[in-house]
């Protein structure tokens, strides 16, 4: 017989225990729950309502301070976040240095005395159904440099293929303005060229220096108009490469070489529109006048300037004659080393050891040449002593060493026999 017959004779049972309970019972349940009340105060316990409501706050005290301490680096992790630990924060520090060097105070000195000068043409248009018409349009661009203020004007030099065929001439000067310049003199031989402006609006004149002291390798500067106007005032560092270079020139675009330029070779970058710029050294001085630049894909840093103590005598005598007056012997002249062999030998009758020379292709009447007995087919091989290989070697003992009026001995060879000749320079102008 089990001792719960069925539940519901057990639930009787529970609750005639809850009922009927004795009062020993009661007391000691009353003394075992005064005893557990003790033994919670002892364990630091609160008692009651109050004893739960100040641990509860405790809680919540301890639970906001710790929050308030993880916030900084909360903050930095929530989206749309600005705050910085410090430790990550970047700032950015500008600092106003100005910076004063040699070649900054060359080009202080001297930039303000360079200038653009734009070659105006006239231009004839129409097509087949039109008529005709004229217009005067730019042709093209250069630089000069003011080198001299006198009176009303001041005189700029620059390149005569910058001027040539102009028919007006516009320069632009430093802060932008524009003057209508006048051509002064202009020599084809040396690429050189003056013009003036006015020289109301002029500030800063160019010094000239001293070429002849150039060292190789020492520090030069161009200034000019690479590539037009757009790029104005442009500046370039570079050495002097070589000094004393000739680099050949065909003067009338025929093909063939007339003339050898003596220039400065420099690696400072040259480029179309920087001629007739001005090449300074460190001082700010204007040792050249930049010329020209060989345009070749597989050439680079290789550009030339005319020297200032070559280009002075001309830009003088320009300015004060409007041209070079040059003496002249009044001939035309070939190189023996374009004569073929054969006519070397049979109508020039030239000995077979000697293959240099010039020949005089014809003769101007009239001319120092013709008064000294000079005739067609002459071979010039000497002149005042000096051995004449090439027209261009004549032309420079020409040009170079003689003057108007000087007297000028030659030996040349006539149908295989050498004459001596001597004759009295002129002007060409005379012819």
């Amino acid at each position: 017989m089990s001792y719960f017959q069925d539940d519901d004779k057990n639930n009787d049972l529970l609750k005639n225990d809850e009922i009927q309970k004795s009062p020993l019972q009661e007391r000691l349940e009353q003394e075992e729950r005064e005893m557990q009340e003790k033994r919670y105060k002892k364990k630091g316990g609160g008692g009651g309502k109050g004893g739960y409501f100040f641990t509860g706050l405790i809680g919540v005290i301890i639970g906001a301070l710790l929050v308030w301490l993880m916030m900084p680096g909360l903050v930095n992790q929530m989206p749309g976040s600005t705050g910085s630990t410090g430790k990550n924060e970047t700032t950015i520090n500008q600092v106003a240095t100005e910076v004063t060097t040699d070649v900054t105070k060359a080009v202080d000195k001297a930039s303000g005395a360079v200038v653009g000068i734009t070659n105006i043409q006239e231009v004839t248009s129409g097509g087949f159904w039109n008529a005709p018409s004229t217009s005067d349009k730019p042709a093209g661009s250069g630089s000069g440099v003011i080198y001299k203020v006198q009176g009303d004007k001041a005189f700029i030099v620059t390149n005569n293929h910058v001027i040539e065929g102009a028919k007006q001439l516009e320069v632009t000067m430093p802060d932008g303005s524009k003057e209508v310049a006048k051509l002064v003199g202009h020599d084809v031989w040396t690429d050189l060229a003056v013009i003036s402006i006015s020289s109301k609006d002029v500030k800063t004149v160019a010094t000239f220096g001293n070429s002849d002291v150039l060292k190789q390798g020492e520090t030069v500067i161009a200034i000019g108009n690479p590539l037009g106007l757009e790029f104005y005032g442009s500046v370039t560092t570079g050495v002097v490469s070589g000094k004393d270079r000739s680099v050949p020139v065909d003067i009338n675009n025929d093909g063939t070489i007339d003339w050898q330029q003596e220039v400065l070779q420099t690696d400072a970058a040259i480029n179309p529109g920087n001629s007739g710029g001005a090449l300074v050294n460190i001082a700010g001085e204007l040792v050249g006048i930049n010329s020209m630049k060989i345009a070749e894909s597989s050439v680079e840093g290789l550009g030339f300037s005319i020297p200032i103590n070559s280009a002075i005598p001309i830009i003088e005598e320009l300015e004060k004659n409007g041209e070079m007056k040059r003496p002249t012997m009044g001939i035309s002249l070939m190189d023996l080393t374009d004569v073929p062999a054969f006519y070397q030998q049979q109508t020039l009758k030239m000995p077979k050891d000697l293959t240099t020379g010039v020949v005089v292709t014809d003769v101007v009447a009239n001319s120092p040449a013709s008064k000294a007995g000079v005739q067609q087919y002459d071979v010039i091989v000497e002149m005042d002593g000096k051995k004449i290989e090439t027209a261009i070697d004549l032309r420079k003992h020409l040009y170079n060493d003689k003057k108007i009026g000087d007297k000028l001995t030659m030996k040349v060879y006539r149908q295989g026999k050498l004459v001596d000749l001597s004759l009295t320079l002129t002007n060409s102008d005379s012819l």
